[in-house]
């Protein structure tokens, strides 16, 4: 097959794991990514989400340890793979796992939340490749139960969203632990200038891999913008998911406190739904998640905890309940949607006060994202504004082409258009 994955150079066992997931030709990322592993050079991959950056370096990692030297009954790990979170963790621990089942590899995944001592049972039989979040992985560092100073392969992913997570320090130490004859593969959404110093350190000589514009949102998710009051945005939300019969949407807030209340809310108009963020135990957040799958929650209501590693198939909404502090995790939350080339909606309800975070968004997308208005909420030109005030269920008057149906009441109005100042990256 001219152009596919035999074209590569991966081996056959790698080829049959791929041809098994139903994958015919390599992704832009992947195309130009593994080519450059497998000959041995660091790596600056940059790449929207959804777009196969997992097999890009999982797939060139799994090749490379073939040939390489073997630690039987050691503990010493020769692949090291770090990720921000538990849930992206599991999922790279999924993908090294299918795309290296034909092969003689044991790997394994360690993140906080959950015992330690199943992790460590698996240390002591030797691991090849361990997927990893940096506080858990330093513990066991810590207790000598894993050693990191024969690393032939050290992967940093996601790399933008680790050091927004406060993780630098924590990779700073692990640094400390690997060889320095070591090949480095980082990747990430964007590349501030925190990323370009980190890569610095890190990669010697790299290849660079950039699949799309600095810092863009995927051209396959369609962005939209309602203008809203704070106190509107649940009745609306719950309008859009019922009216327009959403199976499945991942809602977005800036808190965990505002996760649980609108989940609430949410419960109480009869939509499934269930909060997913850092105060939920690792086995909460796995169900939740695994129903989500699942078709049996309909609505996800996350933090930005969950802003990246969802691999969710196919998810077709995306609503931000409120906008991210931060431009770049705007981009992170709406990559979850209109993956691999399917098509997706992004929907943010903006109230007055997010009007700086919407402005911030528009100067790092570099366009101005389209305006909708839904029956009862009215959003007038020049920007996101306060809708007018809605007549009760039954109650009559109202310039709104609603008329007061129910579930649409867009709140009341607020002037407090300043007080949530636009935290500027530095």
């Amino acid at each position: 097959m001219s152009g596919g994955f035999e074209s590569l150079g991966l081996s056959e066992e790698l080829l049959r794991a791929v041809r098994e997931k139903g994958y015919l030709q390599p992704t832009p990322i992947q195309r130009e990514a593994v080519p450059a592993v497998l000959e041995g050079h660091d790596l600056m991959g940059g790449a929207q989400t959804g777009t196969g950056k997992t097999a890009a370096f999982t797939l060139p990692l799994l090749q490379r340890l073939r040939g390489g030297r073997h630690h039987p009954g050691d503990r010493a790990v020769r692949a090291l793979i770090l990720t921000p979170t538990r849930e992206l963790a599991a999922q790279v621990h999924a993908s090294v796992c299918e795309y290296g089942k034909h092969l003689p590899y044991k790997a394994s995944v360690v993140f906080g939340g959950v015992s330690m001592e199943r992790q460590i049972a698996e240390f002591r039989g030797g691991v090849d490749i361990v997927v990893a979040t940096p506080g858990r992985l330093l513990d066991h560092v810590r207790q000598g139960k894993v050693r990191l100073n024969a690393v032939e392969i050290f992967v940093l992913d996601e790399a933008d969203r680790m050091l927004d997570m406060g993780f630098l320090p924590d990779i700073r130490k692990v640094m400390r632990e690997l060889p320095q004859n070591r090949q480095t593969l980082l990747f990430s959404a964007t590349f501030p200038d925190e990323i370009e110093r980190l890569c610095d350190k890190l990669l010697k000589s790299p290849r660079r891999v950039q699949v799309a514009r600095k810092s863009t949102a995927a051209e396959s998710v369609k962005q939209v913008v309602i203008g809203v009051s704070q106190k509107g945005k649940h009745p609306l939300l719950s309008h859009l998911i019922r009216t327009e019969q959403w199976r499945q949407v991942l809602v977005f807030t800036r808190t965990k406190a505002r996760a649980n209340q609108l989940t609430k809310k949410l419960v109480r108009d009869g939509i499934h739904a269930v909060p997913i963020h850092g105060n939920k135990s690792q086995s909460a957040r796995t169900r939740a998640l695994a129903g989500f799958k699942n078709g049996e929650v309909q609505a996800l209501i996350a933090t930005d905890i969950a802003a990246r590693g969802l691999d969710i198939d196919q998810l077709p909404h995306v609503v931000n309940y409120d906008l991210p502090n931060i431009a770049e995790d705007y981009v992170h939350r709406i990559g979850r949607t209109g993956r691999a080339g399917r098509k997706g909606e992004a929907l943010s309800l903006v109230s007055p006060e997010e009007h700086e975070h919407l402005t911030g968004i528009e100067r790092l997308l570099r366009r101005k994202i389209p305006r909708r208005t839904v029956e009862g909420v009215s959003a007038p030109p020049g920007g996101v504004s306060e809708p007018p005030k809605q007549p009760q269920p039954g109650g009559r008057g109202g310039s709104s082409a609603g008329g007061g149906r129910p579930g649409v009441n867009a709140g009341n109005k607020s002037r407090r258009g300043g007080r949530n100042r636009w935290r500027r990256r530095r």
